[in-house]
């Protein structure tokens, strides 16, 4: 099963197409640091200390790191769900790089690696983790909230929280698919996708829409794209999905029905909250299909049709994050050839400027910082 691979790139100020060379590191280290809640300008450059890797970790020379609405612009502004700060903080959670050293008692990886780090860690032994749920662990921490991330050029990883990238996969779609990769997959997961199967994504535009619309491309799904930007309509058009449709437009739901053969769409992603947004999801559901969400930044409260939900057979899933599982999958499709879509890397000195972009909606796809390499003698400056 194959599609078109994530490709849009959009005003990209560097393409982040190189792997760095690897360097030896020293003891301190540039970073982005956040001194204090607030606005984009609050985030500033700085020279901090080289973590050293605790026994099970290893210290990764950070070549790209993305930048989510939650895990960086709620936090950076104080907003995140999770406590978890002691300032001055990295943020920076899904990152890829090299593998600069390794911790105590790591075994099977190799100094010089390219990896990239899944950046929500569980402890594998709790009641959920056992059953395959380590999304909701009862001891999870997140890089870039619970411990300093990777807007720097060196951050510790839990080795286990590692996949191998493929040599032909460049550092900024390698960080695209760290975290987003993982979630995409365990969405369609938990959802039961079958090939060949009606999803409509909405919100497509976003990191972790594309990346599901990509992903559901790539294996074989018929894809209805939905975006209340036209601009960003125009753009999703390089995925070639079956549709793109406005979610606020009349008769959205009545013209998914229309392109579904009367039946709707089996599976619905809406991460968004937005309470009108998700009636129309709701209206377009199959019955027997699963609507599936992940996030709710636009919103909180939304209506559920009771007697429609049980008379139809139909289901809401929450799913959190990635897991074990969906991580092995997803990669595996990586090296089958997927790939995310990308927007726009900025340079780590410019992450104001990125959060702000971001911030403004500007994106379609991933937006990242390219991390510079060390100096050869190891230093961060």
């Amino acid at each position: 099963m194959s599609g078109p691979q994530g490709s849009i790139h959009h005003g990209s100020i560097r393409d982040g197409s190189g792997w760095p060379a690897l360097a030896a590191p020293g003891e301190t280290m540039r970073a982005v640091v956040l001194p204090e809640f607030g606005p984009p300008e609050v985030l500033r450059e700085d020279v901090v200390p080289v973590p050293e890797p605790a026994p099970g970790d290893v210290l990764v020379q950070v070549a790209a790191v993305s930048i989510g609405r939650v895990l960086d612009l709620a936090a950076r502004a104080g907003r995140h769900p999770y406590p978890g700060f002691r300032f001055p903080h990295v943020l920076g959670a899904e990152h890829a790089g090299l593998i600069a050293a390794l911790g105590p008692g790591v075994t099977g990886w190799h100094v010089g690696q390219q990896v990239a780090a899944f950046p929500v860690i569980s402890d594998g032994t709790c009641y959920y983790c056992l059953r395959g749920y380590d999304e909701v662990c009862e001891n999870l921490q997140i890089l870039g909230i619970h411990r300093p991330g990777a807007y720097a050029q060196y951050v510790t990883v839990p080795a286990r929280n590692l996949s191998a990238v493929p040599e032909d996969v460049t550092p900024a779609q390698a960080t695209g698919l760290a975290l987003s990769g993982a979630v995409a997959m365990n969405q369609l997961q938990r959802a039961g996708f079958l090939a060949g199967q009606w999803i409509l994504v909405q919100g497509a535009s976003s990191a972790l829409g594309s990346l599901t619309a990509s992903l559901a491309l790539h294996l074989g799904a018929r894809v209805i794209l939905a975006s209340r930007s036209p601009a960003k309509r125009e753009r999703l058009g390089a995925l070639g999905a079956d549709a793109i449709l406005d979610p606020l437009a009349a008769g959205f739901a009545a013209e998914v029905r229309v392109l579904t053969g009367g039946r709707g769409a089996d599976i619905v992603i809406d991460s968004l909250g937005e309470a009108t947004i998700f009636e129309a999801s709701r209206d377009a559901l199959a019955p027997t299909g699963a609507l599936v969400t992940s996030g709710a930044f636009l919103g909180r409260d939304v209506t559920v049709d009771l007697p429609s939900l049980y008379l139809q057979s139909q289901r809401i899933i929450g799913v959190r994050s990635g897991n074990a599982a969906s991580i092995a999958a997803v990669w595996s499709e990586v090296r089958r050839g997927f790939r995310p879509v990308l927007d726009t890397t900025f340079p780590l000195e410019d992450a104001a400027e990125a959060h702000r972009y971001l911030e403004d909606g500007q994106n379609t796809g991933r937006v990242s910082l390219e991390i510079p390499r060390p100096e050869r003698d190891g230093s961060g400056t």
